[in-house]
């Protein structure tokens, strides 16, 4: 089933992850539904706050995004990026490899708005899968970022957060149009139950 994709304004995007504790029928259907969200947004990446619920438990797939590259290494070796897509995060760590370089970015909790954001290129992921099992490998390009942008939004924090001040200023009035249509929409439907 889609989900609805929480918006800028909603406080649930700054809601620290609460460590999945075990793989139940709940956590497996909000795994497949987060999935079939991100693919009908069209996203590479989706957390679970962006779905409302302040988990730890991301999903990613950079398939579709052809025009920037992604490497996958498991044990040291490079890996079959499409054989690993679509891929689930639970109580994902991460850890830098080499030094930060900018690169575009966007997000789905903020339609039409996208800037460079500065981050380590490639980075050493540990996480469990659905089936509960240690999962470890190095993730460079898109696939890097995309870990560790949505690794952000399990920890509360937002990629505006990571943007440059000069960026956030020329983006304030957008920002600012989308926070105050999420909280009014939240105001409206808590007044309608």
């Amino acid at each position: 089933m889609v989900l609805p994709v929480v918006k800028y304004g909603d406080p649930v995007l700054r809601k620290k992850g609460r460590p999945v504790e075990k793989v139940t029928p709940e956590i497996q259907a909000l795994i497949a539904d987060m999935i079939e969200t991100m693919s009908a947004a069209r996203g590479v990446g989706l957390a679970a706050q962006q779905v409302g619920h302040a988990l730890l438990l991301a999903v990613l797939d950079v398939r579709k995004a052809e025009d920037r590259p992604s490497t996958l290494e498991i044990d040291g070796k490079p890996a079959d990026l499409d054989a690993h897509m679509p891929m689930v995060l639970l109580n994902p760590a991460v850890k830098p490899v080499n030094a930060p370089v900018a690169g575009p970015e966007g997000c789905l909790s903020f339609p039409e708005i996208y800037t460079d954001i500065t981050r380590p290129e490639t980075v050493d992921v540990r996480a469990l899968d659905p089936e509960g099992r240690v999962i470890e490998f190095r993730a460079g390009g898109l696939l890097g970022r995309a870990v560790q942008h949505e690794l952000d939004h399990l920890n509360g924090i937002l990629f505006i957060d990571r943007m440059t001040q000069e960026d956030r200023d020329d983006l304030r009035p957008k920002l600012d149009k989308l926070q105050a249509a999420t909280k009014s929409a939240l105001k409206k439907s808590k007044g309608g139950r």
